[in-house]
């Protein structure tokens, strides 16, 4: 596109898995990427801090309509951490607070890990996007403003020592949607009495999604237009966790008018949301219930 020139945006629909670069917020590269498909629409499926790096699915066109089944997907991530150093933002790019003598070794580190295994309580930071009386909370902690924050639930399914060395460990995550990695650090740190800080982050997976099937920002620069959209999934990637129901001809088009349809025997067996087909192709998110019928949630334009 020439200097000066009207950008010519266009319908793109589908999903890409973008390694997204530490240091560059969620925002500026789901706008890159647009921008790459002259994508009329794009949205991402939750965001990464500008210090993390690794996998930010983003969804393009009609695959923007699913982005937010995927939030309530469990995340993967590796994580760095360095103990003794206590920061205002709970990572590396915040202040230096206090600073403490490491005094323990691998064994007592591991131990540890076991305590926040499983369910467990956590304070959002205040250097978050969760908003207080219509004000993100970091835009508060940036003014010197603390203010009382509620107590989340959230599930730690997986967390693995992969690397200690004096002060500094490398730990792999798997975590419930609403874990916050920085709070993570900090409290592992104040367990073992000497405070933490997260110093790199990087996301491995999200839901089914992995970042070994990811694109970089610079990969996708140097690709032909066409090779770039070979890289894109369809839609439903982002509903496999989901069962799928499949309807025949009559039943498609009453779903698209949004009217609910019988299930076939062997559909889905409980009731819930559901991936629905017809037609070949993928007519949108369905609701199932007890009854053996489904019902149209969202739909996808043909």
């Amino acid at each position: 596109m020439t200097a000066g020139s009207k950008r010519s945006w266009q319908r793109v629909d589908g999903v890409l898995l973008l390694d997204k670069p530490s240091g560059m917020t969620s925002n500026s590269a789901l706008q890159s990427a647009r921008r790459l498909f002259s994508a009329a629409k794009a949205g991402h499926t939750g965001t990464l801090d500008p210090l993390a790096s690794g996998l930010l699915p983003l969804c393009f066109g009609e695959a923007t309509k699913f982005s937010a089944d995927l939030l309530e997907a469990d995340k993967t991530y590796e994580a760095e951490l360095l103990f003794g150093v206590t920061t205002d933002t709970g990572d590396v790019e915040g202040t230096v607070l206090l600073r403490r003598q490491v005094q323990f070794g691998q064994a007592e580190l591991e131990a540890s890990l076991h305590h926040f295994l499983g369910p467990i309580s956590q304070i959002p930071p205040m250097y978050s996007a969760l908003k207080r009386d219509g004000k993100p909370l970091y835009q508060l902690a940036r003014q010197g403003i603390e203010v009382e924050r509620e107590a989340r639930a959230v599930t730690l399914h997986e967390l693995l020592l992969l690397e200690f060395s004096g002060d500094r460990c490398r730990l792999r995550v798997c975590c419930s949607k609403g874990t916050y990695i920085r709070t993570l650090a900090e409290d592992i740190g104040n367990f073992l009495a000497c405070g933490a800080h997260l110093t790199a982050l990087r996301r491995l997976a999200v839901g089914r999604l992995r970042s070994a099937d990811a694109v970089s920002l610079d990969q996708l620069v140097e690709l032909p237009e066409e090779d770039r959209a070979r890289l894109l999934l369809a839609p439903d990637v982002l509903l496999q966790s989901l069962p799928a129901v499949h309807i025949d001809e009559k039943s498609t088009l009453r779903f698209l008018h949004g009217n609910p349809v019988n299930i076939p025997d062997g559909g889905v067996a409980m009731p819930g949301k559901c991936r629905v087909y017809g037609a070949n192709r993928l007519l949108g998110l369905g609701e199932a219930d007890a009854s053996g019928s489904v019902r149209p949630r969202r739909l996808v334009c043909a």
